[in-house]
């Protein structure tokens, strides 16, 4: 059973969650649109600018802008300037916030999983 202790930390993730929210952007708003993940799939690959990124996409130059924009404030990319072009990266830290969230259900999941086959095997 997950414990009183990962609830605490659970709960002080949530608290950090809500606080960083109203400021800007988080990783997991940043994540929610299939775009804006196929985005960060493609910086994982390699660097590129915003015209190689919006030629994967049916939208415009200025929507996939406005989705790279919602990424920066998440601190999941950056851009730097090279000549006339904005290329583009992938930083990869933020998601640890996602990991340590995905981390609890694992281990929430594994608890239930565990209980189911000890239930089954005891049946027999």
């Amino acid at each position: 059973m997950v414990g009183q202790e990962s609830w605490i930390n659970y709960e002080r993730l949530l608290n950090k969650l809500a606080s960083t929210s109203a400021q800007r952007h988080d990783v997991f708003q940043a994540i929610a649109d299939p775009t804006r993940r196929e985005v960060l799939r493609l910086l994982s690959i390699k660097e590129l600018p915003i015209s190689e990124i919006t030629s994967h996409f049916p939208i415009s130059r200025t929507a996939v802008a406005k989705h790279l924009h919602i990424l920066s404030e998440a601190k999941l990319v950056s851009g730097k300037k090279v000549g006339r072009e904005k290329i583009y990266q992938l930083h990869y830290e933020p998601l640890n916030e996602l990991k340590q969230w995905l981390a609890y259900y694992e281990r929430f999941w594994d608890n239930k999983l565990s209980m189911l086959q000890h239930y089954v095997e005891e049946g027999k």
